[in-house]
């Protein structure tokens, strides 16, 4: 909790219970965020000016401790009443400005060891859980402090372009590739060309077995077919729709060789 040190340490002639420690601790929260300390009591006294210190008389009352604040953009006016119940403390604030109020009740002895008033390095206990409950309970309902609204955009540049609704979008996204798009290994994926004629897709309408999935390597129509056709009749990349079986070694049987079904039948 760095500042709070330096800040106990101004503060310690006038600190002799545990709940003076826990306002001190307090009063370091609101200033971490970004509100300044303008005084004790409901009203408003003489020559008053934001500081990080609290004021003269601030632990007067044991019972009741009142603070005012004010955010270092003038934004925001809090008025902090401590209020001791038995052994707890009951933070009530509220936002002169905006009407509105946020409270949290805290159990002294949960955060502060009263036998070490005198020593810093050990009066305060659970202070993380504390400085939680602090922002929780009092920052966050009573809306954004002035150091955080800091860190909020001060310009449309600083938006991102899809933040404007009227922007048309690019038709690919900056840092995306296209989409590569690959042979269909299914034989029978026939008219995706057709349907996508600038992507660079196969398969369109005229089934092409040279191109349907199964590679067969070393067949070059443009070479030519020995027996079927001289090289060069088909030119180079174009579609080849055979009319017979391509080469010798064929796999498989002859399908010609095959009589239909059912060719015995004479009802047929």
């Amino acid at each position: 909790m760095a500042g709070l040190e330096p800040l106990y340490a101004w503060a310690r002639p006038v600190i002799s219970r545990p709940q003076d420690a826990l306002v001190c601790s307090v009063h370091w929260e609101l200033v971490r965020h970004g509100y300044r300390c303008l005084g004790s009591g409901d009203q408003p006294g003489p020559d008053e000016r934001k500081s990080e210190l609290l004021p003269t008389g601030w632990e007067a009352n044991k019972e009741v401790y009142t603070l005012r604040y004010k955010s270092t953009d003038d934004a925001h006016e809090l008025l902090l009443k401590a209020i001791m119940v038995e052994d707890s403390m009951i933070l009530n604030v509220m936002d002169r400005s905006s009407q509105k109020v946020a409270d949290v009740t805290l159990a002294v002895a949960d955060y502060i060891n009263p036998e070490h008033l005198d020593d810093f390095h050990k009066v305060y206990k659970n202070t993380e859980e504390l400085r939680t409950r602090i922002t929780a309970g009092i920052i966050t309902p009573l809306g954004a402090s002035a150091e955080k609204a800091k860190k909020e955009p001060d310009s449309k540049k600083d938006l991102q372009w899809d933040d404007n609704p009227l922007r048309i979008p690019p038709r690919q996204p900056a840092g995306s590739r296209a989409p590569s798009w690959t042979p269909p290994l299914d034989p029978f994926a026939v008219g995706g060309e057709d349907l996508d004629p600038f992507g660079g897709r196969s398969g369109g309408m005229i089934v092409d077995p040279l191109r349907s999935g199964f590679r067969q390597p070393g067949i070059d129509p443009s070479s030519g077919i020995p027996g079927q056709l001289p090289p060069g009749a088909v030119p180079p990349g174009a579609r080849f729709d055979p009319f017979s079986p391509l080469g010798t070694r064929r796999p498989g049987p002859d399908p010609d060789h095959l009589p239909p079904p059912g060719y015995d039948d004479m009802f047929m």
